[in-house]
């Protein structure tokens, strides 16, 4: 039997052919650079000073927030931020 490129039928003959895709870059599992990019951001924001903050909030509070930070073209935690300086400011 001669071996058709277009034929995939008989997979045995193709077993050796290298298929299009996007190459393996980094030898580690996706858990594990999931892991070491969440340090490096952790490293990141430590050295320009920021701290984390979390905290929880109704969905209609977080909604609000999302479309405001949406309509200024910012992200809703520079939103939270700012809105946060400006009450400190205000109480000095």
């Amino acid at each position: 039997m001669a071996k058709s490129e277009l034929d995939r039928t008989t997979i045995d003959l193709f077993e050796n052919e290298k298929r299009p895709g996007r190459p393996k870059t980094n030898p580690l599992p996706r858990e594990m650079q999931l892991k070491i990019n969440k340090r490096n951001q952790i490293k990141r924001d430590r050295a320009r000073g920021l701290k984390r903050v979390e905290f929880k909030v109704s969905s209609e509070l977080y909604q609000a927030l999302s479309d405001m930070a949406e309509e200024q073209n910012i992200s809703r935690s520079a939103l939270i931020e700012t809105i946060l300086q400006e009450k400190l400011a205000i109480n000095r």
